[in-house]
């Protein structure tokens, strides 16, 4: 049986730069993952059977294949002075745990948890690293845009109120954190096409296509797509609520400027006189 563990952890991983620190430089592209030696922190390829290994995504996925806890902790430490993101372990709160079993004879059967399949392939260990790498870092966005929209609800109560007071730097914060979970969401879509292998390999794709109708990759995402586009509504009436009180105040202080010279105006004609 082959053991799976994901974390995501909370930025993105720059593949290509944590490939030439660990000493073999090389290009990945976006969809492809980066497979390391747990141990020994080098680059593995091809089909590794049994073998314990590790899978590092863009989107800062990563997951353990066949790998103890210890085993887990050890390479955290290891990889904390090339990526400063694995100095989260053990404090990770998103963790996902799965299993692969194949046999000759067993019924086909993919649940939440586990996968039974006839036949061995590789590229089963594959696609459920990349899909449970993208489930457990979708649960990272959701729970922070959640966060999100429960302090707007706070700020609307106190608008319903009439004690809204927000400043020009907090509505640049507020704004700044929508649109930066805007940006990952969409770096999510982007791996949420299908992997390369899933076109050469029918058995590859239904399991794919299983797992990712399990784990709701596609509704998930665009609900984090729609919460993200109504935090922006809402931050633009903020913002335009605020445009129109400063120019509310800037209307009045030009009143009073003219009221002061009008008042001194009349005691010059006053003195004069």
């Amino acid at each position: 049986m082959t053991g799976f563990t994901a974390y995501a952890l909370s930025g993105e991983l720059d593949l290509n730069r944590l490939a030439a620190d660990l000493g073999f430089p090389r290009r990945y592209r976006w969809e492809e993952p980066m497979v390391l030696d747990v141990a020994g922190l080098t680059p593995l390829s091809g089909d590794q059977g049994e073998g314990k290994r590790v899978y590092l995504y863009f989107f800062g996925g990563v997951v353990f294949v066949n790998c103890t806890e210890e085993e887990i902790a050890a390479f955290s430490r290891s990889m904390e002075r090339h990526a400063d993101q694995f100095r989260e372990y053990p404090s990770i709160r998103y963790r996902d745990d799965y299993s692969l079993r194949t046999g000759e004879g067993e019924r086909i059967t993919v649940t939440n948890d586990s996968a039974v399949m006839p036949g061995y392939d590789p590229a089963y260990v594959d696609i459920i690293c990349f899909v449970i790498a993208k489930s457990v870092a979708l649960e990272r966005i959701e729970e922070r845009v959640d966060l999100v929209l429960d302090e707007m609800e706070e700020l609307i109560a106190l608008l319903d109120r009439g004690k809204l007071e927000l400043s020009d730097r907090r509505l640049a914060t507020l704004a700044s954190g929508i649109l930066n979970y805007k940006y990952q969401s969409i770096a999510h879509i982007m791996v949420l096409d299908k992997p390369e292998i899933t076109w050469e390999n029918p058995e590859a794709d239904r399991l794919y296509l299983t797992m990712a109708n399990l784990f709701e990759l596609n509704q998930r995402y665009n609900e984090i797509r729609h919460k993200g586009e109504t935090l922006l509504d809402i931050t633009q009436v903020f913002t335009s609520l605020s445009h129109a009180r400063r120019a509310t105040r800037l209307e009045w202080i030009i009143i009073v400027l003219i009221f002061i010279e009008i008042v001194i105006y009349l005691v010059e004609i006053l003195r004069r006189g």
